[in-house]
């Protein structure tokens, strides 16, 4: 969709931000009802807090701003697949949709390792679809976590 491909462009304008702030570039972007609710990216580092996700960042902006109780027609859309704390946290909130760009095979809870943001037993299960700009975030992370490696060595 047209729509998912710009909102997926500013997480990646996030995650982006993130890497020039030293922070594993990780981008998220809420959107409802055509309206951007928060652009987030990690700021674990900066804040000293291991729970300062993309993620959880644009979705504490996101209720502090939203109307109504649950986030329940809100779709995220985020550079790298949520970890199980982040899934977790988006069921609660009762997100609609998420849309990432990339899986994560280690830590991944939306269908790589785990599947939270569906599982049968819990009381809300989310949409997912991933892949979108899956190259372009893909190589922010390689060529980020690189550079770490090469830095390291030196």
């Amino acid at each position: 969709m047209p729509v998912d491909i710009d909102f997926m462009k500013m997480a990646l304008e996030e995650a982006e931000q993130a890497a020039s702030e030293e922070e594993v570039p990780v981008g998220a972007v809420l959107e409802f009802n055509g309206q951007v609710l928060a652009r987030k990216h990690n700021r674990m580092i900066r804040n000293k807090d291991p729970m300062a996700h993309a993620e959880l960042l644009a979705l504490r902006t996101s209720i502090a701003l939203h109307p109504e109780k649950w986030l329940l027609n809100a779709t995220l859309y985020v550079t790298l697949e949520p970890c199980a704390m982040c899934a977790g946290a988006l069921v609660l909130a009762r997100v609609r949709r998420l849309v990432f760009a990339t899986p994560d095979p280690k830590a991944g809870a939306c269908g790589s390792t785990m599947d939270l943001v569906r599982a049968p037993h819990l009381n809300h299960r989310i949409e997912v679809e991933s892949g979108l700009l899956r190259e372009e975030a893909s190589a922010l992370l390689t060529g980020f976590f690189r550079r770490l490696r090469t830095e390291k060595k030196m």
